[in-house]
């Protein structure tokens, strides 16, 4: 097996392994919110550890391959649901951008730890807000106007009861990123998969 082969089994079993990650921090019972049918769940927290930890283009891919496979039927996503169904639901629109914030707190979080900033849980902090806060939630209350058929505002205060869990989830996600890049340095370098 040459460098090429290994690099490649390597990028596959990494994506494989985040995305089984995502799928059981999705379906662990998540925090019923009052009013609402969407509770707080893990499911972003996995969506930024991807970002962060294995860099913009295996994290993307990752989420990419957990939506693919809830997508088919399997019952991976939050609350045991799965399948095209869950294109009707007010959550769509954090589904549908989670490999976008996998790749974009994976890029900020590779290009922070590449420029050599001092502080590196400050900044993976903030690449994980900018994926959580930027990407995730703008989408979701998108989704939730177009799904929901309600204005912006009321889409706003929809996502505000999600707000203090979302912060927990970038503080935590910085934390298990910093721990596992000072572990395993090379997992977040920003590079796409080798081609097989």
């Amino acid at each position: 097996m040459n460098s090429k082969q290994a690099g490649s089994g390597t990028d596959i079993a990494l994506i494989a392994v985040f995305a089984a990650l995502l799928a059981v921090l999705a379906v662990v019972p998540g925090v019923p919110m009052p009013g609402s049918s969407m509770p707080i769940t893990l499911q972003t927290l996995g969506v930024l550890l991807a970002g962060l930890v294995l860099g913009p283009w295996r994290g993307a891919l990752s989420v990419l391959l957990y939506l693919l496979v809830g997508f088919a039927g399997l019952p991976i996503f939050a609350q045991g649901s799965g399948g095209l169904a869950v294109f009707s639901s007010m959550s769509i629109g954090y589904l549908l951008s989670f490999p976008l914030a996998a790749l974009v707190s994976g890029g900020l979080a590779s290009w922070f730890v590449r420029s050599g900033f001092k502080g590196r849980y400050l900044w993976l902090t903030i690449a994980a807000v900018v994926g959580s806060f930027l990407v995730i939630d703008t989408a979701g209350i998108t989704g939730m106007m177009i799904v929901g058929q309600v204005d912006l505002l009321t889409s706003f205060i929809y996502n505000l009861p999600f707000v203090l869990g979302d912060a927990i989830k970038c503080f935590a996600a910085a934390a298990i990123a910093v721990a596992v890049n000072k572990a395993f340095p090379l997992l977040l370098a920003s590079r796409k998969p080798v081609a097989a």
